[in-house]
């Protein structure tokens, strides 16, 4: 492999039989991967011991397993030195490869029994904050057990950072904490390049981007990246700190064409607009975790619009819906989505009565089958509703309503987890039914932050007591198992049926196929609504 000089550093330090444990904190872009994967064949051709190798996920597990592969298959030196990933009865191995000396086993952290019986003198963990701690401890903890064998370990750490706090960056700080300083073209000193110091206009980037020397204060132009960076090298902030060797990489140095400087302000400009965005470039392009800035919501400072469902902004071109289902009533949320992903909750409705009697759902059919006018000629009407059926009580009635209304209605079923994704496809007791699961956590969360930024506003018919529920929940950060764990707690005094709403309706939104030109266009037509999905009532089920 031919190694840039940031590289090189890590190389070094991963076949230095006297560091055990290294921790890389770093951003997308770096080319981290390819280290591991070259490190991972380096070790099984000169250096054969058992591997193992953690992934947050399976998927993620056996993608870089096939990275792996296929570096051993390209090169002539590492080609046919491990198993074609067959056992003698001809099954897959693909997770476990076998060579002369050891065994290269690819392991998901979100099985943590996998971890049991394995045994490791070298072992990786990618993406260490994506990491859930379970009943069985943290993770790194199992994986650092398997290694207690063998007393020249070799323990390896790395990931992008996510919020301030998590596991690489507290790893990172009880390190010797080291930094890459480029040399400067002008005074000949060394500094690292920070998002602080990169010099443009916002609104004019012909004049392109420059990194101003904290030194000598000059400005170094974009062509000039790669002589720093060649001419750069690693410094240990912390020496005193020999319990692993540490570190700190961005994109900022990165040579790769997508990572130039005028590129990453453009990605920069488009992601200040939005929060979800903006903890994006922090995390994959600085290498920086995510400052809270609040863990949960301020009523009064929430923006509030004149609007409803019978006055919709112009801008509005995609409705959803999401349902709370309590003992005595169903709570609708209806929110409003522009374009660009912008929502207005236009309206939350109570509709009074026990779940387990069929004139509660007739009423809810009622509610959701409505249409309205929109301003640009044509009719709004539902795109996707969500129906919480997680409670355990309502679930055969949750599924009755759904059943043969899909795709407008689901039902759905929160899942905790920060890294679950908005929705995703899950499996029903009723077999008939397309259940959905919600990232409850992270959809919450994006009510919360979306609702700070400005990006959801609120009609100013909605009652007090639905801000007071909007904020009926706060994210607090507790030690469990010695990692810090980010969770939602009901306030005191404080009910939170607004926030499950919403946050419903914002995970349907990821059920629409989102073309916002076609569907304005269908709007600026008076032409006939979408009728309703049917529903016909068998006369033999009817008795």
């Amino acid at each position: 492999m031919r190694l840039y000089t940031y590289q090189r550093g890590i190389c070094e330090a991963l076949d230095d039989p006297g560091v055990r444990e290294i921790v890389v904190r770093k951003s997308a872009r770096i080319g981290f991967t390819a280290i591991l994967a070259g490190y991972l064949g380096h070790s099984v051709a000169v250096n054969p011991a058992p591997i193992l190798v953690a992934q947050p996920t399976t998927d993620d597990a056996r993608a870089f397993s096939v990275d792996v592969e296929q570096i051993f298959e390209a090169s002539p030196n590492l080609r046919g030195l491990i198993s074609d990933g067959a056992d003698e009865s001809g099954r897959s191995t693909m997770m476990r490869r076998l060579f002369s000396g050891g065994s290269l086993e690819f392991l998901s952290a979100s099985s943590p029994r996998a971890f049991r019986r394995k045994l490791g003198k070298i072992a990786v963990a990618d993406e260490i904050d994506a990491y859930e701690v379970s009943d069985e401890g943290h993770v790194l903890d199992l994986l650092k057990m398997r290694t207690q064998t063998f007393r020249d370990r070799k323990l390896i750490y790395g990931g992008t950072p996510i919020f301030a706090g998590g596991t690489v960056s507290r790893l990172f700080d009880d390190s010797d904490q080291r930094i890459f300083e480029v040399r400067c073209v002008e005074c000949s000193g060394f500094a690292e390049i920070t998002w602080a110091d990169l010099k443009f206009d916002p609104s004019d980037l012909s004049a392109g981007v420059q990194w101003g020397c904290p030194n000598c204060g000059c400005l170094v132009p974009e062509a000039r990246k790669i002589e720093m960076i060649e001419n750069g090298r690693w410094r240990a902030t912390a020496p005193e700190n020999t319990a692993r060797a540490g570190f700190r990489i961005n994109t900022l140095i990165s040579p790769h064409a997508n990572a130039a400087w005028p590129k990453l302000v453009e990605e920069f400009l488009r992601a200040r607009k939005d929060p979800a965005q903006l903890q994006a470039f922090t995390n994959l392009v600085l290498g920086e975790p995510w400052q809270e800035t609040g863990e949960g919501v301020v009523e009064s400072e929430l923006s509030r619009v004149s609007a409803n469902l019978e006055n919709i902004p112009s801008e509005i071109l995609y409705l959803t819906g999401g349902c709370d289902v309590q003992h005595d009533r169903l709570e609708l949320s209806s929110i409003g989505w522009d374009a660009e992903g912008r929502g207005i909750v236009l309206e939350h409705v109570i509709l009074w009565g026990s779940p387990l009697e069929n004139g509660t759902w007739i009423g809810m059919a009622e509610l959701i089958a409505r249409r309205f006018k929109h301003p640009l000629g044509g009719q709004l009407a539902y795109d996707r509703v969500l129906i919480d059926s997680g409670d355990g009580r309502t679930v055969r009635e949750v599924y009755a309503f759904a059943r043969g209304r899909a795709p407008l209605v689901f039902a759905s079923k929160g899942v905790s987890g920060w890294r679950q994704p908005p929705v995703s496809l899950g499996r029903a007791s009723d077999k008939t039914v397309r259940l959905q699961l919600v990232g409850a956590d992270a959809q919450k969360e994006a009510v919360h932050r979306n609702a700070s930024s400005g990006s959801l506003k609120f009609s100013d018919e909605l009652p007090p007591v639905y801000f007071e529920q909007i904020g009926g929940e706060e994210i607090r950060t507790r030690f469990k198992r010695g990692f810090q764990v980010r969770e939602w707690f009901q306030i005191s005094g404080r009910r939170s049926e607004a926030l499950d709403c919403a946050a419903l309706a914002f995970a349907a939104k990821h059920l629409i196929h989102w073309q916002p030109d076609r569907r304005a266009e269908e709007l600026s037509s008076a032409a006939a609504p979408r009728k309703a999905p049917a529903v016909i009532r068998s006369k033999f089920l009817g008795g």
